[in-house]
């Protein structure tokens, strides 16, 4: 009889596992042009979470009033297309990176004067890494920016990059 419990305990445990692995990939909703990344599984579960975390931030008053600085400028490349504006939060700016706390959020300004989040960038100052090997987030090392003294990486989570999810550029974004 204890046999048989063990081995209905089991079944009933392994069961359970496969629903909770089926629901987590379901919870995933494709976007179009942002999920599915390319990138894998986990990599969607974390851009998922940071556009959960940086929802309230579509709007730039609510990125202010949680501690981010507005730029005055708006950075664009000529061949590649735009960053945006980009709104930093300085006490971010550790050796830590969380996906659901990202350094910067970038702003595209539209024709109407109005706002739109477009991605995130992780920052990680280079003299607060300690390590050889470059941070990483998202499965993706960041890059280095000497004369800016950061590691850094964009994400576009919320306007898709035909140049990819973590490029520098982003075409359809315009200054």
């Amino acid at each position: 009889m204890n046999r048989g419990r063990v081995s209905w305990a089991l079944l009933l445990s392994s069961a359970l596992a496969t629903a909770v692995a089926a629901q987590s990939k379901s919870e995933i909703k494709p976007i179009d042009g942002i999920i599915p990344s390319g990138f894998g599984e986990a990599v969607d579960r974390d851009v998922a979470r940071a556009r959960e975390a940086t929802i309230a931030f579509k709007r730039t008053d609510r990125a202010l009033q949680s501690g981010y600085l507005a730029a005055d400028n708006c950075i664009a490349h000529p061949q590649h297309g735009a960053m945006g504006y980009h709104y930093r939060r300085d006490a971010l700016y550790d050796a830590k990176l969380d996906v659901a706390k990202p350094e910067i959020l970038v702003y595209e300004k539209m024709a109407d004067g109005s706002f739109k989040l477009n991605g995130v960038e992780y920052i990680v100052p280079i003299d607060a890494w300690k390590s050889d090997d470059a941070p990483t987030i998202m499965g993706q090392k960041l890059k280095r920016a000497e004369n800016l003294g950061i590691w850094y990486l964009h994400v576009w989570i919320w306007e898709p990059s035909p140049s990819g999810i973590f490029a520098d550029w982003n075409p359809r974004v315009k200054c």
